[in-house]
């Protein structure tokens, strides 16, 4: 496929995603355990739905698919929400503060694959 980029060329963005991903789950696990669990509970569905968005990136880069662009593009809107979620927690929440920071260095990640691929 001549479109798609080779998965070495992606390693920038495979190792944030992954990072990312995992900033998520962390995130998730930890605002589970909050006091007010029902103030969390769209941190935590964006957690979650961020981390998966995450993961699914890395396998469509790894695999050199010709819709790695797409899924990264996708990726990255889903990063940003997850991180202006979790900035609305940050300054009381240690692990909002990280996720938001991890979410937003893969949504920057994903833009600039994005752009080597077009």
């Amino acid at each position: 496929m001549a479109s798609a980029l080779m998965p070495q060329q992606y390693q920038d963005c495979i190792e944030t995603c992954q990072d990312c991903a995992i900033s998520c789950d962390a995130c998730a696990e930890a605002c589970l355990g909050e006091q007010d669990v029902m103030m969390m509970v769209d941190c935590i569905r964006l957690d979650r739905d961020c981390a998966k968005m995450c993961y699914m990136s890395v396998t469509f880069m790894a695999s050199g698919s010709q819709f790695a662009r797409q899924v990264c593009e996708l990726c990255a809107k889903m990063c940003d929400a997850c991180a202006e979620e979790c900035e609305k927690h940050a300054a009381h929440m240690d692990h909002c503060r990280q996720c938001a920071e991890a979410c937003r260095r893969c949504a920057e990640a994903c833009r600039n694959m994005m752009s080597m691929a077009a």
